[in-house]
């Protein structure tokens, strides 16, 4: 049920309004945030490098309900790859953005085309593309969309969400592609997706065998020690190097252990949001799993 209650606030214009404005709202966004623009983002990118982790950079827009917005989107894009190049960032940063960012809800032949360009420009830039997952609606869309772009992008990686009943099957299909496996975030039936945490726990780590059976390259997306535990595991039963798969934890959240991770060897990839529109984000993040309502008011005050 609480689950169920931050998933409606974070629809809520009135609540993103209120939070956005307060006080307490900003101090949260800066921890969890880079920050409003992109040199904001790659300012901290450019700090994460230094520290031995690399990024996936996403820009936190307004829902995109026009085409002049979604190209405006594009756009966005394009200047922070052109940003992430100029810096000497590319070995170490990429971008993730989202179909509904590229106007799939007007029209989805144009977030395609959008999502195309974005992919061209990572290219020049000399990095890639992840392109997350959303609702369960979406998610042949995506993937068929992941499927095409690797056409002329073969790196372009696409997010994948175990808490679906279906995602054990992509895992298996997509096994030879850049796969972030996370637990998932939307609202979704029984019939859909598993309910309780035990259920999206052991699908997570049936997922994760399939990805590292495979010949793809896995980002294993998680911030549960036990789950970090299983993937270290697994990794050495499937005799996978560190370079063979990485590690993504959120930006603000558990940083001694994204810094343990790397100094273990992993590629630790930090999920670095920016932009003005960050409560829906950070609503979303709060419904991931039970208790991250704490879990979150626990990563304000502490570091670990």
């Amino acid at each position: 049920m609480l689950r169920s209650a931050i998933l409606a606030a974070s629809r809520s214009a009135r609540l993103e309004s209120l939070v956005s404005k307060a006080p307490f709202g900003r101090d949260v966004a800066r921890r969890f945030v880079a920050g409003d623009g992109v040199a904001d983002a790659v300012r901290v990118a450019a700090e994460l490098a230094a520290d031995g982790l690399s990024t996936t950079v996403e820009y936190l827009g307004a829902p995109t309900t026009t085409e002049a917005h979604a190209h405006a989107v594009r756009d966005e894009y394009g200047r922070l790859l052109r940003r992430i190049a100029e810096a000497g960032l590319a070995d170490s940063a990429e971008v993730s953005v989202k179909l509904s960012a590229l106007g799939r809800d007007v029209d989805e032949r144009l977030a395609r085309e959008l999502a195309r360009d974005v992919c061209a420009a990572a290219a020049d830039a000399g990095t890639t593309v992840t392109v997350d997952m959303e609702e369960s609606a979406t998610t042949d869309l995506v993937i068929d969309t992941v499927e095409k772009l690797r056409g002329d992008h073969p790196s372009t990686g696409v997010a994948l969400q175990a808490y679906l009943r279906r995602t054990e099957a992509d895992c298996r299909e997509l096994a030879g592609a850049r796969v972030r496996l996370c637990k998932g975030a939307y609202p979704e039936p029984e019939s859909v997706a598993w309910q309780t945490a035990l259920e999206v726990d052991k699908s997570f780590v049936r997922c994760l065998n399939a990805l590292l059976a495979g010949p793809g390259y896995p980002m294993v997306a998680t911030h549960d020690a036990r789950l970090i535990a299983i993937a270290e595991d697994r990794a050495r039963w499937f005799d996978r190097a560190a370079g063979e798969f990485e590690f993504q934890l959120l930006y603000g959240v558990r940083p001694a252990e994204q810094a343990r991770l790397a100094a273990d060897g992993h590629t630790v990839r930090v999920y670095l949001p920016y932009g003005t529109h960050w409560y829906g984000y950070l609503a979303r993040r709060l419904a991931e799993r039970p208790g991250s309502a704490a879990f979150l008011g626990r990563a304000l005050t502490n570091r670990r």
